[in-house]
């Protein structure tokens, strides 16, 4: 309830049922009138209001950035039509990383420790993807996709994406040299025209990118070992004046036709 003191009038704010804060009035002369009084209740209430709907809306926001990009959150949350289905095709770097040697690791451990070490390696390898600007796609088992150049636009997409890949190696380094059979991460980079934009249904929809691009830097993936960051001639010829790469030759790989010419990917500026 309200408490007069003089020519004060305090009220509270709650959120929950809980103190939050209070508003105290002062009238220099003379008491408060019953409508003065009525008034300010009903401002206190709406106080209260607005102040439960900041708290809900700070953890709304922070499961939403949990669950999805933060790029892509910011996105939405700045113009929330970017939400509609469909896509535009544009040029982008795709990453694609999976961890060797986690299928035998899984045989062997229970899963609240499998779970426990896949935490590890996903924090060290988002918070790297992350400072390069990179848009983490999604995780699937013990593999991740990494977009650049989307949403954000970045002139310089391929570059970022090969020095996310190496630090990434770099990061998780300590973790696996934990004991012999801890797994690596073999990576694979790939620059191209994709569809990007949101694909799924009204109920439900994801983020994300499709098309041969796409497909070609998981099959790069595939054919890279533990610690490898294999990249192709069209991330190359993007970068070939920042990085230090070992060329492969012309690979056959999975779903092409045509040989593929691959790089090792050693270091970047």
């Amino acid at each position: 309830k309200p408490a007069e003191e003089g020519s004060a009038l305090v009220l509270p704010l709650t959120v929950k049922g809980r103190p939050a804060g209070v508003i105290e009035v002062r009238r220099a002369r003379g008491g408060f009138a019953e409508r003065d009084r009525w008034l300010l209740q009903s401002l206190a209430a709406q106080l209260s209001m607005s102040l439960e709907n900041a708290r809900l809306y700070r953890q709304i926001d922070v499961l939403f950035r949990q669950y999805m990009p933060e790029s892509v959150a910011t996105a939405l949350i700045a113009d929330p039509t970017q939400a509609a289905l469909g896509g535009a095709t544009r040029e982008i770097s795709v990453m694609f990383a999976d961890l060797r040697g986690f299928t035998s690791l899984s045989e062997r451990l229970p899963p609240p420790e499998l779970v426990a070490i896949l935490n590890r390696y996903y924090g060290a390898a988002s918070q790297v993807v992350l400072a390069q600007g990179g848009t983490i796609d999604k995780f699937m088992g013990d593999a991740m996709m990494a977009l650049f150049n989307a949403p954000s636009q970045q002139p310089d997409h391929a570059l970022r994406a090969c020095r996310a890949a190496l630090a990434m190696q770099r990061a998780i380094a300590p973790i696996a040299a934990e004991a012999p059979d801890m797994p690596r991460f073999g990576i694979g980079v790939n620059t191209g025209d994709a569809l990007v934009g949101n694909i799924g249904s009204e109920a439900i929809r994801n983020f994300t990118a499709i098309g041969d691009t796409v497909n070609l830097a998981s099959r790069l993936q595939t054919r890279a070992e533990g610690g490898q960051v294999l990249i192709n001639a069209s991330t190359y010829a993007q970068v070939r004046d920042h990085v230090e790469a070992k060329p492969l030759g012309k690979i056959q790989v999975k779903g092409k036709e045509a040989l593929v010419e691959v790089f090792l990917l050693l270091s970047t500026q």
